[in-house]
């Protein structure tokens, strides 16, 4: 159990975020998507969707998804049918619509909606179970018909930045989104794991990250907010089972700015 340091206004917070026991991905749920990937190696799958994140990206931003459904509407809606908007021929539609919330006895009436790739999911989340098939998109021009996975995760309003993060492996934007108003001049600076492990190795980096971070925000429940946002990241990757390295950087990293920026705000006071 990790230790709990005190901050104002009643915060706990744990002085170090604990990874997940490591888990492969399942092989064999990548297959299920894609049969010609059953022999290559999961992180060459991982770098050949990297390249590809702009075409899905575009694919995303085309359909014509509602941001949220209400929860009696998932017991009778196994697919969803999505107008899309004029995209470029290099456009990669989404195969799934995930209908996230907290649990499956939650309170909230609404359900948060988020279009993706089914390869993405599977060749990223090692406790994700295999995703149900999805009907071919090629030369759909006015609708797509997806099917709709219900998925509990712990804060499905911090989903997005890991989202993203699955598709990119992009440690500074993932830090950008973690940290408001994190130094551009820093975030060009990481361009490799080794830049990131040199920056928390690194007492007077971490400082000044904290010192920035701490004078530009408003106030301390600005900085509450901030790190409450970090760890709902970080439950999130934990129970989808993300393991990728850069990631528990980019997390352990932006932990350690802003428990930095929350302690020198309390000094000031």
């Amino acid at each position: 159990m990790a230790s709990q340091q005190s901050y104002p206004s009643n915060v706990q917070l744990p002085r170090k975020l604990q990874r997940p026991q490591y888990l492969e991905v399942p092989t064999q749920n990548i297959a299920a998507i894609d049969p010609e990937l059953s022999h290559v190696p999961v992180d060459y799958v991982r770098r050949g969707l990297k390249n590809q994140a702009n075409q899905m990206f575009a694919g995303i931003s085309a359909i014509q998804l509602p941001s949220t459904m209400h929860r009696s509407q998932l017991h009778h809606t196994q697919t969803l049918t999505i107008p899309i908007r004029p995209s470029g021929p290099s456009s990669s539609y989404p195969t799934h619509i995930l209908a996230l919330s907290r649990s499956s006895t939650s309170s909230d009436s609404h359900l948060t909606l988020v279009a993706t790739h089914a390869l993405i999911l599977a060749s990223n989340c090692a406790s994700l179970p295999r995703l149900p098939p999805s009907p071919p998109s090629y030369g759909a021009t006015a609708s797509l018909t997806l099917p709709v996975l219900p998925l509990t995760i712990p804060a499905p309003a911090a989903f997005p930045p890991l989202h993203t993060f699955l598709y990119t492996h992009s440690a500074p934007q993932l830090l950008s989104a973690l940290l408001p108003a994190i130094p551009a001049s820093f975030l060009s600076t990481l361009t490799s794991s080794q830049a990131l492990r040199a920056t928390l190795s690194s007492g007077p980096a971490l400082h000044t990250l904290s010192a920035h971070l701490m004078s530009s925000a408003p106030g301390m429940g600005a900085l509450t907010s901030v790190a409450q946002n970090i760890a709902a990241v970080w439950r999130n990757a934990v129970a989808l089972g993300v393991h990728d390295p850069e990631l528990w950087h980019c997390l352990d990293l932006a932990w350690e700015v802003i428990l930095g920026a929350m302690n020198l705000g309390a000094g000031a006071r």
